[in-house]
């Protein structure tokens, strides 16, 4: 299926670019809202959460059990109630953005499998209301889809990937994660998690992890049915921040094609590697992982090794003012470039362009389609994020372009 996906204002390999990564269920401890409810209208907004998600997440955030937090059903919303809360302490991350052509220029968001709503939010797609509450709906849909049949989730840790794919192939798995860092995560039938477990690839040990079942394999079609029935009562925003999909890596630009997403992941497989993988072509120079934070830290450090990129898990109150500097060094220097002379378009993936018959000088509203870009996998469309002049063309048909390279150059136009 094509994918819309947006220009990104100017070309990010010339100034700091922000990453955002709001983790997923496994990133759960007991009592890990304790420390944060020193924050002002912490513990209303948890309560609040909590009737939206019809479960008493402040109770399972500070006095539940390991247990009692791995329940699919709550432990879902949990997490995306608490990584909204904190990031809307982070003093203008979250919340409404006005959909300029400025607006999150330099801060791409990325999510970790149900991490994706709380993405979907931060990028202004849905609401905090509506995020909290599609969570709680798709945890009890996955949990009720766990329940049918007795599935689980083995992590791969080492190996070479080539082996360890076809490892877990041989034994009917599916690989559900495939995380980046030497780590991936094999799911389906317990006696096929067992057997790859005595008969690990070279040079790889196996960790059954404590989930209810295969996540984002065809175990969870019945959880993915009730979603679809779902989201169509739901008028998504577009996004005003560039938004990655575990899909593929690939930025989203329409609210209709993320809903299309959060409702395909739960079936299909969760490429954070690809997600990495964008975000350092686009030029990421400091990542802050929302809490419960550590992992997706943890996955970046690993796979961005001597890169120089600063990496900052909020793991308590002490980390929100770096947070917070991290955050105004990057709008400290939209401000500085405020209504730039010119701007660029660069391609959100690899593959081989075609232009748009569009003649330099053109005068182009937001939305028009610029390029495609074709790959074995997919087609990628690339459309102009707002009103502008097309001043030159950087490349021609047929070129082959890489994630981050430039396509395109456009004038803003800046209403009076």
């Amino acid at each position: 299926m094509p994918v819309s996906t947006p220009s990104t204002g100017r070309d990010w390999h010339g100034g700091g670019v922000l990453a955002v990564l709001a983790p997923g269920q496994g990133a759960q401890k007991p009592g890990m809202l304790t420390d944060w409810l020193q924050l002002p209208g912490a513990e209303s907004f948890f309560r609040w959460a909590g009737a939206i998600a019809g479960a008493d997440l402040l109770t399972l955030g500070t006095t539940g059990d390991a247990e009692a937090i791995k329940d699919t059903a709550v432990t879902q919303p949990l997490v995306v109630a608490m990584s909204l809360f904190i990031a809307r302490e982070l003093d203008g991350l979250p919340g409404p953005v006005n959909h300029t052509p400025h607006a999150g220029r330099d801060v791409v968001i990325a999510g970790h499998s149900v991490g994706e709503l709380t993405a979907a939010a931060l990028a202004g797609v849905l609401s905090v209301e509506a995020a909290i509450a599609l969570t709680a709906v798709r945890g009890r849909a996955m949990a009720a889809a766990c329940a049918q049949t007795p599935t689980g989730m083995s992590a791969v840790l080492g190996g070479d990937p080539d082996e360890v794919l076809a490892a877990i192939d041989k034994h009917g798995l599916t690989p559900a994660n495939m995380n980046g860092a030497g780590q991936i995560v094999a799911a389906g039938a317990l006696d096929g998690l067992e057997a790859l477990k005595s008969d690990p690839p070279a040079k790889a040990r196996i960790m059954p992890l404590s989930v209810a079942g295969a996540f984002h394999t065809a175990y969870m079609a019945p959880a993915r049915e009730e979603l679809e029935g779902l989201v169509g009562g739901l008028r998504p925003a577009e996004p005003s921040r560039l938004l990655l999909s575990n899909a593929d890596g690939a930025g989203v630009t329409t609210g209709g094609e993320v809903l299309s997403r959060l409702v395909s992941q739960v079936t299909s497989p969760v490429r954070f590697d690809a997600c990495l993988a964008t975000m350092r072509e686009l030029g990421v120079t400091a990542v802050l992982e929302l809490p419960p934070a550590g992992a997706l830290a943890g996955l970046a450090k690993r796979e961005w090794k001597g890169a120089g990129i600063e990496i900052l898990a909020l793991s308590g109150p002490a980390d929100l003012d770096r947070a917070r500097e991290l955050i105004a060094a990057e709008r400290g220097r939209a401000e500085a470039e405020h209504l730039p002379d010119w701007r660029v378009v660069v391609a959100p993936a690899r593959g081989t362009i075609s232009p748009a018959e569009v003649a330099e000088g053109t005068s182009l509203p937001a939305g028009t389609r610029l390029a495609s870009i074709s790959s074995r996998r997919d087609e990628v469309h690339v459309s102009a994020a707002y009103d502008g002049v097309l001043a030159e063309w950087l490349v021609q048909q047929g070129d082959l372009v890489d994630a981050g390279d430039p396509i395109a150059r456009l004038y803003p136009e800046v209403s009076a």
